[in-house]
C-alpha cells in the first residue's frame, strides 16, 4: 500500500519543497583569471581544477595551495623536503595525483591526496594521513640503470653530483617523473581512465638515447591498498609491480622531460608541455601533442642500444599528432607556447595556463583563461568574460 504524506505534515517537520529540490548540476563559473598567491618555496610545477566543486590546486614544489574559483586561500598542505611536481584531479575519487621525486633516496611516488580535507593553511603532510604515497618501481629501475654497463651507477651521489645530466648513466637519460594525467588508454578516447605519468629527461645533448619523452599508464583502481603515508626517514617500496602500458614519443630532447601533461577530452588529445631541448637538429618546441585515437606501434628506439650490435632497441611508439609547426628535417611537429608550469584543460575547448614570477622573494603563479585555436603560431587565445 503506498502512504501519502499530507503537504502539512511535511511543513510542520521543517521540510520544504526548496529543500527537496534537486541540487543544481550546473558548474561553478570559471574565473577569467586566478592568482596563486606568493609564497617561499619552489616555482609553481603544475595545477589542477575541480571545476564541478570550484577549486584550483596549485603546487609550489614543496607546497600545494588550495584556492576557490573567488580567489580565497581554503588551505595548504606542507612538510616535506622531496619534489612535488604536474598534478591532476580525479574526479572518480576527489583526489589530486601528484609526482614526487626523492633522488637522493632512489625512490620515485605518485601522491594521492585527499584534497577536501585541506581546510586551512599550514597542514603538515607529516602528521595526518592526507597525503599518501605509491611507490614507482618501473621509474627507479630506468632511473639507476647501468647504461654504460661500467658495474656502477652514477647518479646524484657520485661523481656526477651537481652535474647529474653528465652521467652516463640513466636508462633514456631518466631524471625521474613530472608530467601526470588522466586520461584513456592510448589508441583510445573511451573506456577506464588510466593515470599517465611522464618521465622527466635529463638535458644532454652528447647522448642519442634521450631523444623521446617516455610515457607510463597504470590502473590505479586498486591503488588504496598500495599507498602508504610519506615517511621521508625511511621511504618505502609499497606500488605496483608492473604497468598498465609503457610508450616512447620522439620529439627530441628536453630539459627535464614533460614537465606538464594534459589530456583534452574535449579535442582527445594529449598535449605535453616542456622547457626547450638545445640540441640542433630538432626544432626544440616547447609544446608536444598526440592524437588520442594514434595507435602505438612497437618500432625501433632511433638512438637507444639495442641488445645485438647495430640495432635499435625497440618500443611502442606513439606519433605526434599532424598539427602544429613541422620541422622537415626532424619530422617533429609541436609549437612553440610556454606551457611548462601549468596547463588544464577545462572542457569546451578552454584551458588554463600558468605563468610563473619571482616577487620580492617569493614565488607565485597567475592563470589565464584560453581558448583553443590549433593555430601552428598561436594556439591558444586570451578568453575575455563576456565569451565564456
Amino acid at each position: 500500500m503506498k502512504i501519502r504524506t499530507p503537504l502539512l505534515t511535511l511543513l510542520a517537520v521543517g521540510i520544504s519543497f526548496t529543500a527537496l529540490a534537486a541540487p543544481s548540476t550546473t558548474p561553478p563559473v570559471l574565473p577569467v583569471a586566478h592568482h596563486g598567491g606568493q609564497w617561499e618555496s619552489g616555482h609553481v610545477q603544475g595545477i589542477a581544477v575541480d571545476r564541478a566543486n570550484g577549486y584550483i590546486y596549485y603546487s609550489f614544489t614543496n607546497l600545494l595551495a588550495r584556492y576557490d574559483f573567488k580567489g580565497n586561500l581554503v588551505g595548504t598542505l606542507v612538510g616535506w623536503t622531496g619534489h612535488l611536481g604536474d598534478l591532476d584531479f580525479n574526479p572518480a575519487d576527489g583526489k589530486v595525483y601528484a609526482s614526487l621525486e626523492y633522488k637522493k633516496d632512489n625512490a620515485f611516488y605518485i601522491a594521492m591526496i585527499d584534497v577536501s580535507r585541506i581546510d586551512r593553511v599550514g597542514i603538515r603532510a607529516s602528521e595526518s594521513d592526507i597525503l599518501r604515497t605509491v611507490y614507482l618501481p618501473e621509474v627507479v629501475a630506468d632511473y639507476t640503470a647501468d647504461v654504460n654497463g661500467d658495474g656502477r651507477f652514477e647518479g646524484d651521489d657520485g661523481r656526477y653530483r651537481g652535474r647529474e645530466a653528465e652521467s652516463p648513466d640513466h636508462r633514456y637519460g631518466c631524471s625521474g617523473i613530472d608530467g601526470v594525467s588522466f586520461g584513456p588508454r592510448f589508441g583510445r578516447t573511451d573506456g577506464p581512465r588510466l593515470l599517465t605519468v611522464a618521465y622527466g629527461i635529463y638535458g644532454n645533448a652528447a647522448r642519442s638515447d634521450n631523444d623521446h619523452q617516455v610515457l607510463l599508464q597504470y590502473d590505479t583502481a586498486q591503488w588504496d591498498a598500495l599507498a602508504r603515508p610519506l615517511t621521508e626517514a625511511a621511504p618505502h617500496h609499497s606500488g605496483p609491480a608492473t604497468v598498465d602500458g609503457k610508450y616512447f614519443v620522439r620529439t627530441g630532447n628536453t630539459r627535464y622531460g614533460v614537465q606538464n601533461l594534459a589530456y583534452d577530452d574535449h579535442g582527445q588529445r594529449w598535449l605535453m608541455g616542456v622547457y626547450a631541448g638545445n640540441k640542433p637538429q630538432f626544432p626544440n618546441y616547447l609544446m608536444f601533442a598526440v592524437d588520442a585515437r594514434s595507435a602505438p606501434v612497437r618500432a625501433d628506439l632511433r638512438g637507444v642500444a639495442g641488445q645485438r650490435a647495430g640495432q635499435w632497441q625497440k618500443g611502442l611508439l606513439l606519433p605526434l599528432a599532424d598539427m602544429g609547426l613541422h620541422d622537415t628535417a626532424s619530422g617533429v611537429r609541436g609549437w612553440n607556447q610556454k606551457s611548462d608550469v601549468g596547463l588544464q584543460p577545462l572542457g569546451d575547448g578552454l584551458f588554463y595556463l600558468a605563468t610563473d614570477a619571482r616577487i620580492d622573494g617569493k614565488q607565485s603563479a597567475d592563470l589565464r583563461l584560453m581558448r583553443w585555436t590549433g593555430d601552428a603560431h598561436q594556439p591558444f587565445l586570451p578568453v575575455d568574460a563576456d565569451l565564456r
